[in-house]
């Protein structure tokens, strides 16, 4: 290829660009989806969905009204996960458990001092396992509210308790176990999606529908640089989304970054050139604004929300399912945004997910740049 015939390339990338660009600021949902959104998806996501249980109204039926079960009542008052509630008997505690107003019920027989002191007492603990994960953790909570409590007893009084088996724990990632650690740097993912493949395959598919690229088959424009002009802008895009959205966790959050921050950025880049690929090879193929829509919404969005890892573990899918998450770009940028963000520059699991990444940046890129013809049908 000639000086000539590459400097007339870049000039046609440059200025449908710098096209692409101007038609983009020009479109408010652009902006709107672009800036907007990544910071109302962190918020949303921050303050409005949790995976911890916080405050979790209680009854305590009181059986025993000694000196130790008003201490115990008084370790689950102090407690930050629960909100408990007094009662008398098992008949009020359930009434409340009925209406709704306590997720769980503990009880304290009226022997519950008397066998404490012989090392063998029990509390009952009675949950609303309607929502079973809350059921889980509510139940976790209160094991370690007691164990908690009779370590107090044991240092306080001099008490030795029959526990035949002593469990010392770490927490290694999460000290905190604040799950807006886990969820916020997921979130990143659907950003990265919507941006990238919902918004880039709608944009486009417009085109085709209104025959603005009818006009461009009379041009020397090769389908190659319709690709990377209508690449670089949603690129540049979706990447200050992202610096949206990492400056939100960070501010608002305190969510670590504890990887390297370039690596961050290049893996994120990579994903995005996926995302792109995706949308753009979706509206080559459908050139029907809601079809567009729907083949991303159904290829993209859902599964990077639903099957990636962002909110539910992949290791407790069935193994059919675990075999199609192989399959999605979502699962590997998943892993590497967990790594970096709360583990570090893990390299054991950094390469070979962003292998991959960028092995499907290439596939998905270069069938979006075989598929774009220079052609009505």
């Amino acid at each position: 290829m000639s000086r000539k015939t590459k400097l007339g390339k870049l000039r046609r990338i440059i200025a449908m660009s710098g096209k692409e660009f101007r038609q983009m600021m020009r479109d408010p949902s652009s902006i709107a989806i672009g800036m907007v959104l990544p910071l109302l998806l962190i918020l949303l996501f921050g303050y409005g969905l949790s995976l911890d249980a916080h405050h979790v109204p209680v009854a305590v039926v009181m059986e025993d009204h000694s000196q130790s079960a008003q201490s115990l009542f008084g370790a689950f008052a102090g407690s930050r996960y629960f909100q408990p509630q007094a009662v008398n008997s098992m008949v009020q505690a359930n009434a409340l458990m009925t209406a709704g107003t306590v997720d769980g019920i503990v009880r304290l027989r009226h022997t519950f001092s008397r066998n404490l002191h012989s090392g063998h007492a029990n509390i009952q603990l009675t949950t609303n396992s309607i929502d079973a994960n809350r059921a889980r953790l509510i139940e976790n909570y209160a094991n370690g509210v007691v164990a908690i409590w009779l370590a107090q007893r044991e240092l306080t009084h001099g008490i030795s308790y029959d526990q035949p088996v002593a469990i010392q724990s770490q927490i290694w990632f999460n000290r905190s176990l604040d799950s807006r650690f886990f969820l916020v740097p997921g979130l990143i993912v659907l950003i990265m999606t919507i941006i990238g493949a919902l918004m880039t395959a709608l944009v486009v598919a417009r085109e085709w529908e209104r025959g603005t690229f009818e006009s461009l088959f009379a041009t020397p424009v090769q389908p190659g640089e319709i690709v990377i002009s209508k690449i670089i802008p949603y690129f540049c895009l979706g990447m200050a989304g992202f610096a949206v959205t990492v400056s939100a966790a960070r501010i608002l959050f305190q969510v670590p970054i504890r990887g390297s921050l370039p690596v961050l950025i290049l893996v994120s880049a990579l994903y995005l050139l996926v995302a792109l690929g995706m949308g753009l090879l979706i509206s080559t193929r459908t050139k029907n604004q809601f079809v567009a829509s729907q083949g991303a919404l159904l290829l993209t969005f859902l599964p990077a929300l639903m099957l990636s890892g962002f909110i539910f573990d992949i290791r407790s899918m069935p193994p059919a399912i675990q075999a199609i998450t192989y399959l999605l770009p979502a699962r590997y940028f998943v892993a590497l945004l967990q790594t970096l963000f709360l583990a570090g520059d893990i390299w054991s699991v950094i390469i070979p997910n962003t292998a991959v990444l960028a092995l499907m940046a290439v596939i998905f890129l270069g069938l979006t740049r075989r598929l774009t013809v220079k052609r009505l049908v």
